[in-house]
């Protein structure tokens, strides 16, 4: 049975406390993990939230502050300490090439897995085209080089029993309808609907620009950094972030059906205003405020989805 859910492992953003660690992220998706932003604490988190290093097999950053970053060192030594036994590849910003770099080789240790390095750079990047998935990158605005990322499943098909059934298809011409497209006269769309991929988007620090709403479109879930509360609008324009209620605009606007909230500032002591400044905004989807260690299902398809 597949598994489609995102592990939270630090939910805080310059400064942490005693409730949030530095940021921290796992996208588990049939049997591949995906980390985002890993900060530090990140490899003690894992720990505690049941991660393996096993399970990791691409490390996106999305920029080199050391909320995002500093934790990369532990999580490599991790992936080599337990020899991972496949390939881990590492996405980030290529201008911040020299930051990866550092983090790699911070200390000594042994090298036992192979990771390979795939930087983004321009302003859009299609990084994985394989037929489980695809993933995109897109520049966002920060005062530093900052990447967004979008995984989008192929659309597929459904089959219909009722009209199986109508046509006199059944057993091993089920498979071959589906593989050859049609049988004796009859279209795969006859006894079929499509289906369509799940859609999966990560944006972190970033004031609101194109990049944040070509992610955010028609995703199954969005995770989106709301840094701080609709009444700092204008530090958050300052620093390159958002707020509650721009995230919730944006989720509201792209159809998000379930919209994660994080990197939350340590001047808010509680995490309520963040739900209530998202729903004010218009937001009527599924929401979450993300806590450390929580585990949030991606959606189900709806039906003809």
């Amino acid at each position: 049975m597949s598994v489609r859910e995102f592990v939270v492992l630090g939910t805080a953003s310059q400064v942490p406390t005693r409730h949030r660690n530095h940021n921290g992220y796992v996208l588990l998706w049939d049997g591949e993990g995906i980390m985002f932003d890993p900060g530090e604490g990140t490899q003690r988190q894992m720990l505690r939230a049941g991660v393996a290093a096993h399970d990791l097999n691409r490390i996106c950053v999305t920029h080199f502050h050391g909320d995002h970053s500093l934790g990369l060192a532990g999580v490599i030594q991790r992936i080599n300490l337990d020899r991972v036994p496949h390939t881990v590849t590492a996405h980030y910003p290529a201008g911040g090439r020299r930051f990866f770099d550092r983090l790699r080789y911070a200390t000594a240790y042994r090298e036992t897995v192979e990771l390979v390095e795939e930087p983004v750079s321009g302003v859009a990047m299609r990084l994985v085209d394989g037929p489980a998935y695809t993933l995109d990158a897109r520049r966002l605005s920060h005062p530093v080089e900052s990447y967004g990322y979008r995984l989008v499943e192929p659309d597929g098909r459904r089959m219909l029993p009722e009209r199986l059934a109508e046509h006199g298809i059944a057993g091993p011409d089920v498979g071959r309808i589906q593989r050859e497209g049609a049988l004796g006269g009859v279209s795969l769309e006859d006894v079929s609907e499509l289906r369509r991929g799940q859609r999966f988007a990560f944006v972190m620090d970033t004031r609101l620009c194109d990049g944040v709403h070509a992610l955010a479109e028609g995703c199954d879930m969005l995770v989106i950094e709301s840094t701080f509360t609709d009444e700092d609008e204008g530090l958050a324009k300052e620093h390159g972030h958002l707020t509650a209620g721009q995230a919730a605009r944006v989720a509201r606007e792209a159809g998000v059906r379930h919209l994660v909230l994080t990197h939350f500032s340590q001047r808010y002591h509680d995490a309520s205003v963040f739900e209530r400044q998202a729903r004010a905004a218009g937001y009527e989807g599924e929401l979450t405020i993300a806590r450390d260690l929580m585990r949030v299902p991606v959606p189900k398809r709806d039906q003809g989805r």
